[in-house]
């Protein structure tokens, strides 16, 4: 949208028209408060999961609650999407500032634009490259892991940044009801700076019946925020599976009525798997092989484990198979060892993992799911499963243990 020309003989013209008197200080005030905390729980939760990644030695995973990685996953995905509307309708309340004159007025003023450049930049690309994550769509060249993570350190920065600089308009308009809020979004072009008012406010009257309310505004933004979460939740929340339109796994739907991110033909690992001379390296003090008979065999012990992946699904499933600590014991470690884990799957971030603490008491070898034989794209031959753990970490296709 570009400006008017300012011709000969003319009065001085506006900025482009944004007379909307729903937008006020007291709406943007309340719309970013609740995109504040939403971003604290994303950012909260997700510092939860990257642990998953990176635990610290004296501080190992816990392994119950089993329900944890769950739940915390399961609300950082939900939330995560449902603040990208919010984050939306924020920048609508907001965005006629650009059009401001002067673009900058002072070296102070300058560094604040900068800082809100980097919040609104930072918070779009955050979002909605954690939704094509969801998606498993990676249109871009870098590693998402660590990206997303630093990213959340410098959005979060920014948006500190932002409250503290904010922080008197924040308070008036958290303070103002919202029929009384200033409006911000409409100035007279002027070519001397110096006229403007020092806060840029404008009072508007409410909006005339029949046009919304900004209290109408308000409530429409926040049901249609909810209805997002709500249609998209039942990828956690089961119950709600039926009215998941959203949701871009159904609990329910994949082999074995457990869903897959990463099947056999996608790992490259169909015909490894089949393979009937497959041998399980355990690798350790009192290192052995397995067979595929000596597994089957072996297979006794059973588990109520949920399988949470990082893309916010979540299920419950019931498995059978070895229990990792039996194995582990038998290549002469205990329950204060570290077993490292790699899969038949040639090359990828996720073709190897740890577990330590806490879980390996509870983890399983998996080779049955819900009462059959493992599906390949479920990890045929053998899998290892263990509570409140990503569902990246739980490695399909194994080939080897290492026991240290």
């Amino acid at each position: 949208m570009g400006l008017p020309v300012k011709g000969p003989g003319t009065s001085p013209p506006l900025w482009p028209h944004f007379s909307s008197p729903l937008r006020s200080t007291a709406l943007t005030a309340r719309l970013g408060a609740v995109l504040g905390i939403c971003l604290a729980v994303c950012f909260g939760t997700g510092l939860l999961s990257h642990y998953q990644y990176q635990p610290w030695t004296w501080l190992p995973e816990p392994a119950a609650p089993i329900w944890i990685y769950r739940v915390t996953q399961g609300v950082h995905v939900a939330t995560g999407i449902a603040t990208i509307p919010l984050l939306l309708v924020k920048l609508w309340s907001v965005y006629p500032n650009l059009f401001r004159w002067p673009a900058v007025r002072s070296l102070p003023h300058a560094l604040e634009r900068g800082s809100v450049a980097v919040l609104v930049a930072t918070a779009l690309l955050q979002l909605f490259t954690g939704f094509f994550n969801v998606l498993n769509w990676y249109p871009w060249p870098w590693s998402f892991v660590p990206v997303h993570r630093f990213l959340a350190y410098v959005l979060i920065g920014s948006l500190l940044l932002h409250i503290a600089v904010k922080l008197p308009d924040i308070t008036y308009g958290l303070k103002t009801r919202l029929v009384d809020g200033d409006v911000l979004t409409e100035k007279p072009w002027n070519e001397n700076p110096a006229s403007y008012s020092n806060n840029d406010k404008m009072h508007q009257p409410p909006p005339s019946t029949p046009a919304i309310s900004r209290r109408g505004l308000l409530v429409a933004a926040s049901g249609g925020i909810g209805l997002v979460a709500l249609t998209s939740v039942g990828q956690t929340l089961t119950p709600l599976e039926p009215i998941g339109l959203l949701a871009v796994r159904q609990p329910s739907t994949g082999p074995q009525g457990v869903p897959v991110n990463r099947t056999a033909d996608q790992a490259g690992v169909r015909d490894l798997a089949a393979d009937p001379n497959w041998q399980l390296i355990v690798s350790g003090p009192d290192g052995y092989q397995l067979s595929l008979a000596d597994i089957e065999a072996m297979a006794a012990a059973e588990a109520d484990l949920p399988i949470t992946c990082v893309e916010g699904w979540s299920v419950g499933a019931h498995w059978t198979g070895i229990r990792l600590l039996d194995v582990v014991r038998r290549a002469g470690g205990n329950a204060g060892s570290r077993v490292d884990f790699v899969s038949l799957e040639p090359r990828g971030s996720f073709n190897h993992s740890t577990v330590q603490g806490p879980q390996l008491s509870r983890a399983l070898l998996a080779t049955h799911l819900n009462g059959q034989r493992l599906d390949v794209d479920h990890g045929y031959p053998l899998r290892l499963i263990a509570p409140d753990r990503a569902g990246v970490l739980n490695t399909k296709w194994l080939k080897a243990v290492t026991v240290r």
